[in-house]
């Protein structure tokens, strides 16, 4: 060795092949401290690319990532195998119970709908120790419970199900006496309709999961409501704004009370009746009979109890020729002065029109309105044509379906073909069949002023209806029409709706029914419409009927001024004081003054046309 090399530490052999090792030994031999340990070094020497150390890094990871998913594995395989616990079955029901819903009231404030706390029974099936027991124990204290479905619904190997929802006390006390491991109770909401049957068609209903399936329950739902709840926010009924409607719960009651009676009265298959009010577009009372209760929600699916006024659709006879009337005048094709040739009966092609009360003369525009002539009404619907008569009814809007909050809605039925002749037979009411609310419409706009305004079934104010309402017609054919239904309440067919001490106004509806594709007189679909009061006009009524019957009293007529004019009759004068307009000693001594100025009043009906008409 060297001089020079003495007390040197000898290079350590393959020095170059193994330099990691030898540098190792180096730090140890010289007492040198190590080096901080590197996780980042550490994994890039790990996976380094060494073919001497990677098969066995290769066979070290895949043991790893083995081990990795066989304990995934059997915790999966152990918790499947394990019992729920009562909290994990708690949180699996709580995403099946009725979820909050808002109270919904009436214009007043009292409650339409509202939800009650109730309870209901639930099993967990993997916890039951004998199912056949536990379905005869159970269908036992719950007659009626199916025992083929819980039993369907035992044997299954879910972790929650329902037995029986919504439960009396006495259910629920004799359940709980059974003592049976598996089945428990879950407190949720139920929702109740307070008032039974009235305003069902509004209310609609909502199931037992808290959906709603018809009427203002579905418009919530429509909302965002639905959505709120399908994202899993948990509401509680104080946290909800109630929904207040445009209804009197007092109106809408009297309202399917005298409509009830009038159908038994008349013997009518059906009927149905409304109050508007024309300045707002407020729907202030609905009843269609028959009807259901929504606390029977199953009632609801009998295609009997449909919503007249807005699903069904109908021609409405007479009641049509106010807004026939009115198109002519505002098209200026008419005055209230202009005489009609009704002196014999229409001929067009090979149909002939006829007057179900023939004049055999001249008539002018009021008393073709008095008499309900189809000859004068189609002669004034020529004059406008077809495309202007269209126009005219679309503008109205009677050829679209009419949208409400309620969901349920029907389409117009409207010619495909629309020619000469539909519009001389839809100018006196057949040939156009629409749901009654929209005739409602229609005939509001045309004696409020003349503002279309869309009926809604929430309350409202009369300066946001008219802010979005559009002018169908000028200001004096509105009040041409308020004067025509005046004059036939005193005179005409409207008098059995001429309370005393109301100023109103009245347009009767009588249209045959078409069966087989014909016309059959002794099948008829009755309507009567009535303003209230005729002078300035707050109320628009309407009363319908399917099929009454003559009776003792009505001299062999079904016509309406004999059942739908007398059942609004009866409404007017039980009504008329809820809504605060109590009868009136003096009647209005100038009602008219835009029509006064141009020198129009009753002498225009002449004396011999003031008797007696049906």
């Amino acid at each position: 060795m060297h001089p020079d090399d003495a007390g040197q530490p000898t290079p350590a052999p393959h020095a170059q092949a193994e330099p990691y090792a030898g540098q190792a030994e180096s730090y140890a031999g010289a007492g040198a401290p190590r080096p901080r340990f590197s996780p980042l070094a550490f994994a890039r020497r790990l996976f380094e690319a060494r073919l001497d150390k990677t098969p066995k890094r290769t066979r070290m990871v895949a043991l790893a990532f083995t081990a990795l998913f066989a304990t995934i594995i059997l915790r999966l395989v152990a918790f499947g195998l394990k019992p729920e616990s009562a909290d994990a079955v708690r949180v699996a029901g709580s995403d099946s119970v009725a979820a909050a819903r808002p109270d919904i009231l009436d214009r007043n404030g009292e409650v339409l709908a509202t939800d009650i706390k109730v309870m209901s029974i639930f099993a967990e099936p993997r916890r039951l120790v004998d199912k056949d027991e536990a379905v005869e124990l159970l269908t036992a204290a719950l007659p009626d419970v199916n025992a083929a479905e819980l039993r369907r619904k035992l044997g299954s190997r879910k972790g929650f199900v329902w037995v029986k929802r919504a439960v009396t006390p006495k259910e629920q006390q004799e359940v709980f006496h059974l003592g049976l491991p598996g089945v428990g109770f879950l407190p949720e909401n139920k929702r109740v309709y307070p008032n039974g049957p009235i305003a069902a068609h509004v209310l609609g209903f909502a199931n037992l999961d808290g959906v709603g399936i018809s009427g203002l329950e579905k418009y919530i739902d429509n909302q965002g409501y639905s959505d709120l709840t399908g994202m899993g926010f948990k509401v509680a009924a104080t946290d909800l704004k109630p929904l207040t409607t445009s209804l009197d719960l007092r109106a809408t009651y009297a309202v399917r009370d005298e409509l009830a009676k009038g159908i038994e009265k008349f013997k009518a298959k059906s009927g149905a009746a409304a109050i508007l009010d024309v300045n707002t577009g407020e729907v202030v009372a609905m009843a269609s009979l028959p009807d259901f209760d929504p606390n029977q929600p199953a009632d609801a699916l009998n295609p009997n109890t449909i919503n007249r006024l807005s699903v069904g659709v109908y021609e409405m006879g007479s009641t049509f020729k106010a807004i026939s009337i009115a198109m002519a005048l505002e098209a200026n094709k008419v005055t209230l002065r202009s005489q009609l040739d009704a002196r014999d009966v229409l001929r067009f092609g090979r149909f002939t029109i006829h007057d179900f009360h023939a004049e055999h003369r001249m008539l002018s525009v009021p008393e073709v309105f008095v008499h309900s002539s189809n000859i004068g009404t189609a002669r004034m619907a020529m004059m406008v044509g077809v495309s202007g008569h269209q126009a005219f009814l679309r503008k109205m809007g009677q050829l679209t379906r009419l949208r409400t909050e309620l969901p349920e809605s029907a389409e117009p039925l409207v010619p495909r073909h629309w020619s000469e002749l539909n519009t001389i037979t839809i100018a006196f009411g057949q040939g156009l069949n629409v749901a009654p609310l929209q005739a409602l419409m229609a005939v509001g706009a045309l004696v409020n002023g003349g503002q279309l305004i869309t009926p809604t079934f929430l309350k409202r104010s009369e300066e946001d209806a008219r802010a979005n309402a559009e002018r169908v017609v000028r200001p004096e054919v509105s009040e041409s029409l308020r004067y025509l239904m005046r004059l036939n309440a005193e005179v005409g067919s409207a008098r059995n709706a001429n309370i005393p001490g109301y100023f109103i106004g009245g347009k009767t509806g009588t249209a045959d029914k078409l069966v087989h594709g014909h016309y059959d007189h002794d099948k008829v679909f009755t309507t009567f419409m009535a303003i209230l009061p005729a002078d300035h006009p707050k109320y628009l009524f309407l009363a319908l009927m399917d099929e009454p019957q003559a009776v003792p009293g009505t001299y062999g007529y079904h016509t309406a001024a004999w059942n739908s004019g007398e059942v609004t009759g009866k409404v007017i004068e039980r009504v008329a004081p809820l809504l605060n307009m109590p009868p009136q000693i003096q009647l209005p001594p100038m009602p008219f003054p835009l029509l006064a100025r141009m020198g129009y009043g009753q002498a225009n009906v002449p004396q011999h046309s003031k008797e007696g008409l049906h």
